[in-house]
Order: C-alpha cells, then sequence, then structure tokens
C-alpha cells in the first residue's frame, strides 16, 4: 500500500483489497512472504531491547514506579541495539514483499542485495529508522506505563490490562510515526529507484521528496490502516509474553529465595537438635 507508483494489480484501496488482490494474483503464500527474515532478526532484538529496557529503566528510576522519564529514555536507549539487528532484516523481507519480487527465498534475497549493493544497503534506512523508531518506542513505553498505572496500580501480572495497554500504545506509536514509516520502506525498497531514475534514493530529505513528488501529503499516510491494525495486537503479544515471562521467572526465584531459607531453618533446627540429644 506505500509503493509510490504500484502495478495495476498491487494498487491497493484498502486492507481487504490488498489481501484480496494478493491471493487473487499472487497466492495466499505470499500473505507471509519475509516471515523467515523477520522471525531470525526478532529473537536476539527483541531479547536485547526487553534486557536494556529493563536495566536503564532500573537505573534511571532507582526502581521508583510511575517515573514515565525513565520509562521514556529507557525505550529510546533500548531501539538503538533493537535496529542494529533488525533493519537488514527488514530490508529483506520488504524486498521479499514487493508485488513481482524476483526473490523466492529470504537467503537469496539477503546474498544478491549484498552482491549487488554491498554491506550500506542493509543500513540505508537505518537513520530514518531510528528516527521513527524512538519517538514511537518512547511513545509506547510511556502510553503503556501509564495505562498500567490505571489500569494495573499494584503492577501484578494481569493479563488483560497488559493486552489492552499494549494495544493502545502499538496504535498511538504507530498513528503517530506513519510518515517516517512510509519512507523507511521507500528506502528499504527503492522502488526500483523511484520507478526508473535509477539513482538510489539514500537519506530520509531525499524520501520525503521523493514521496512528495509522487504522491503529495497523501502518500505519507498511505497503509496507516493496516499499520495501525497490524501494531495493535502485534504490540498486545509482545507485552503480553513479555510480562508473563517476566512473572514465571520471578516466581521461580521468589519460591528458590522460600526454599533457600526454609533449608537454612531446617539445618539450624537439626544443628541444635544435635546439640541439645549430646547434652
Amino acid at each position: 500500500m506505500q509503493c509510490l507508483v504500484p502495478d495495476p494489480k498491487a494498487d491497493y484501496r484498502s486492507v481487504m483489497d490488498a489481501l484480496n488482490k494478493i491471493v487473487r494474483h499472487e497466492g495466499i503464500r505470499n500473505t507471509v512472504r519475509g516471515f523467515s527474515a523477520m522471525a531470525l532478526g526478532a529473537g536476539p532484538a527483541h531479547a536485547l531491547y526487553f534486557a536494556c529496557y529493563e536495566k536503564i529503566k532500573h537505573v534511571v528510576s532507582g526502581g521508583k514506579q510511575g517515573n514515565h522519564l525513565a520509562n521514556g529514555l529507557a525505550g529510546c536507549t533500548a531501539t538503538l541495539l533493537h535496529d542494529a539487528i533488525m533493519n537488514p532484516a527488514d530490508v529483506v523481507k520488504q524486498r521479499m514483499q514487493i508485488y513481482n519480487s524476483p526473490y523466492q527465498s529470504t537467503y537469496s534475497c539477503f546474498r544478491d542485495i549484498l552482491k549487488t549493493e554491498g554491506v550500506g544497503a542493509f543500513y540505508r534506512s537505518y537513520t530514518t529508522q531510528l528516527t521513527m523508531n524512538i519517538p514511537f518506542q518512547a511513545m509506547q513505553f510511556v502510553t503503556y506505563e501509564a495505562m498500567q498505572d490505571i489500569l494495573n496500580k499494584e503492577r501484578q501480572y494481569d493479563p488483560k490490562s497488559h493486552i489492552v495497554a499494549g494495544a493502545l500504545a502499538g496504535a498511538i506509536a504507530a498513528g503517530a510515526t506513519m510518515p517516517l514509516d512510509v519512507c523507511k520502506t521507500l528506502l528499504n525498497t527503492q522502488e526500483h529507484c523511484a520507478r526508473n531514475h535509477l539513482t538510489y534514493i539514500n537519506g530520509m530529505a531525499s524520501a520525503f521528496r521523493t514521496i512528495y513528488e509522487f504522491c503529495g501529503i497523501s502518500g505519507f499516510f498511505r497503509g496507516l490502516t493496516a499499520r495501525v491494525i497490524y501494531q495493535m495486537p502485534s504490540t498486545a503479544i509482545s507485552w503480553s509474553v513479555y510480562e508473563f515471562f517476566k512473572y514465571i521467572i520471578h516466581k521461580q526465584k521468589q519460591q528458590q529465595s522460600i526454599d533457600e531459607r526454609y533449608l537454612g531453618a531446617s539445618v539450624q533446627l537439626a544443628a541444635a537438635t544435635a546439640s541439645a540429644s549430646q547434652r
């Protein structure tokens, strides 16, 4: 939906229209093209993301709840690490997803980009991605934590509040950063070099200028509904799974601590009993 000059068979007017045309012209398998690229990048990227977020939030806030400045700062810093891993995966995914893509696998796409355009092609949109994702993640974390303050004041494990807060945070952040997402897509796909002028589009300013030239202001909001529909469940699932494992790990640590105290008390009691019997 974000393509500047789409093929007639890929000129999508709405989310449902896009889905129908993709299935009709390309087959149902193409609705999940690029999945393996995202799966390979998402594991290590999100591990760094949440680990960095929790550590920096704890350091800046001193372990106190309700410090939204600390939440935002932690989210921004975590994004730097996350995007360094996800940017190449995103380039491969989007190259595979555009209509009539010549790539049949993640590996062939990665190899071809590396061979013809070099390593820099995987980071051509990195500054734009950061410009988009830093405010995106800051808004997402601040909104999520603010909603938790309202829906889950005791900060207990509560799947319903995690889902609602996550979905709302994703929707607000996605809508606010939409123009930058369109720029990122153009820099990643080069479509192809803005329909055959054949000069590589480098940098956010060049992407903004090209989009405006082809589509005007409305071009910066193409695919907004799809992006919000995608981000709401995606963010809700991400936060829910994260909070679930955080709860399980914390519970195991608590149980381990209780077991250690119980064992220590048992040893002391046994020692005291043995001493008394000797007397």
